[in-house]
């Protein structure tokens, strides 16, 4: 149990981001599980690398943890991330980062947590409440 709470944490935080949003929690309360939701999905979940393999065709299948992350290649470590700020090709961005549904989802969660942290705040200053 302990192990699979250490790995799957975020989708607790997930989940209560949702109830934080519906039942109209705090400010603080939404921006921290919003961090949370984000940085989880980026650095934590476990994935596939999914970074380009010296033949440039295929990808790597190692474990790694976070959408933006490599595995313990130290080729792979910080490769991805180099894709999304240099933006070679979209094609090469979208697969390396999303190989599979779950980094998808994943990466989904990090882009709805980030989301959600600006709205909690931004929305609120705009709005004056």
């Amino acid at each position: 149990m302990g192990k699979a709470m250490r790995l799957y944490w975020g989708y607790i935080a997930v989940g209560a981001l949702i109830v934080a949003w519906t039942q109209q929690w705090g400010l603080p309360v939404i921006a921290a599980l919003s961090v949370a939701v984000f940085g989880y999905a980026s650095f934590q979940v476990p994935v596939w690398c999914g970074a380009v393999n010296r033949d440039g065709r295929t990808y790597c299948r190692n474990n790694a943890y976070g959408v933006l992350m490599g595995c313990r290649n130290r080729q792979h470590r910080w490769q991805k991330m180099k894709l999304i700020v240099l933006r070679s090709k979209a094609g090469d961005v979208s697969r390396a980062v999303f190989p599979t549904a779950k980094e998808k989802f994943n990466a989904f969660l990090a882009v709805g947590g980030l989301v959600s942290g600006f709205a909690a705040v931004i929305v609120p200053a705009i709005t004056g409440g």
